[in-house]
């Protein structure tokens, strides 16, 4: 498996799925969900009008419609303060492992992650990474996985946490 590490708008990103940092509704929202919607257009909050919502944790996979990849897998991440440190964990993890679940189920041969729950849901950005990685690099998904970090704060987060991974 490869991962990149890389600072830029998810929305612009040429692979074939990028994740959606969303919430129980699935209908949008604001940070990168309100992007992602509002780059997609209306068909994206059409098909999502008909998945019934999802799970904290869980994972459901759309069309891209206007957006340059091909799919986009909606993941719900914890709200950090509604959760201990270690259920908060698992659920963040487990948005990891379902959406790379899905990618593999799907044929998906490269996909974009952005920093889930690390904005309003309050995720400490540091742990949130930690979670992210261990959870990605413990998964069977064998294609590429690209990092897409809002600022260089986080990307240097993701960094310096994959030079320890690597020893």
């Amino acid at each position: 498996m490869n991962i990149k590490i890389i600072v830029e708008d998810i929305t612009k990103l040429k692979v074939d799925a990028i994740v959606n940092a969303a919430n129980n509704t699935l209908l949008g929202g604001g940070g990168v969900d309100g992007a992602i919607h509002r780059a997609a257009g209306i068909r994206l909050l059409k098909e999502c009008m008909t998945l019934n919502g999802c799970e904290t944790g869980q994972s459901k996979i759309t069309g891209a419609y206007n957006l340059p990849c091909k799919y986009v897998i909606h993941t719900v991440g914890p709200i950090y303060s509604h959760y201990d440190k270690e259920k908060a964990a698992k659920l963040l993890a487990s948005c990891y492992t379902t959406s790379l679940a899905i990618a593999k189920e799907n044929g998906i041969k490269s996909i974009a992650f952005p920093c889930i729950s690390c904005g309003v849901y309050g995720y400490p950005k540091e742990d949130a990474a930690k979670v992210a990685l261990a959870a990605i690099q413990g998964s069977k998904y064998d294609g590429e996985v690209i990092i897409c970090c809002f600022d260089e704060y986080a990307a240097k987060i993701y960094e310096k946490l994959m030079m320890l991974f690597r020893k």
